[in-house]
């Protein structure tokens, strides 16, 4: 993996945790992030052939998807200007979605556990999924970076989607639990920006 990509994963660590210390809001983190991989001028990966890339992939389109989306609150309902940033972040986060299908082939969906998670938002109320990845081999790849990345602790890896298609296949292979669940990011997914 070039060292750019090393180098946003690492920062993005850093970020979470100055926004997990509270040193950071959530909107400053997104920005954060977003600026990073403006800076670094990278770009996603075309082939996604192992975990690293799927991780990366799925962290650099979760921050471009909430940064339109943020950017489309600024806007009154109905403006150009609104859409156009609510059709970009849409566009991101289906992208997102496609790379968590990737990631969780790869792994052939071992060591998943997938379900809903409780939400103060009425939009993602039933629609919110977190997948735990709890895979020993994926963690010790992962833990090869310089450092851990975000979203991961010492014993999983967890990602988000809203996707049917991502709730179908993981009903599917039998990795969703019908229950909901407190999510390990709960402060995060449920601070408004």
């Amino acid at each position: 993996m070039s060292n750019k990509f090393d180098s946003f994963l690492q920062h993005r660590q850093s970020l979470l945790f100055q926004y997990k210390m509270g040193d950071l809001t959530k909107n400053e983190f997104i920005e954060a992030n977003f600026e990073a991989i403006e800076r670094l001028g990278i770009e996603p990966f075309k082939k996604v052939d192992n975990v690293k890339k799927a991780i990366y992939n799925y962290h650099y389109f979760n921050v471009l998807a909430k940064f339109y989306y943020r950017m489309a609150r600024d806007f009154p309902a109905g403006s150009r200007q609104k859409a156009s940033f609510l059709a970009q972040s849409n566009s991101y986060y289906y992208e997102k979605d496609k790379v968590t299908m990737a990631l969780l082939k790869l792994l052939d969906f071992r060591n998943v556990e997938a379900y809903f998670v409780r939400v103060k938002s009425r939009k993602l109320q039933n629609k919110l999924i977190e997948i735990v990845i709890k895979d020993p081999e994926v963690l010790f790849e992962i833990n090869t970076l310089s450092a851990p990345c975000g979203g991961m602790d010492a014993d999983y890896l967890v990602l988000h989607s809203t996707s049917p298609f991502v709730l179908k296949r993981l009903k599917e292979e039998g990795v969703f639990v019908d229950e909901k669940k407190k999510s390990i990011a709960d402060s995060y997914i449920n601070q408004k920006y």
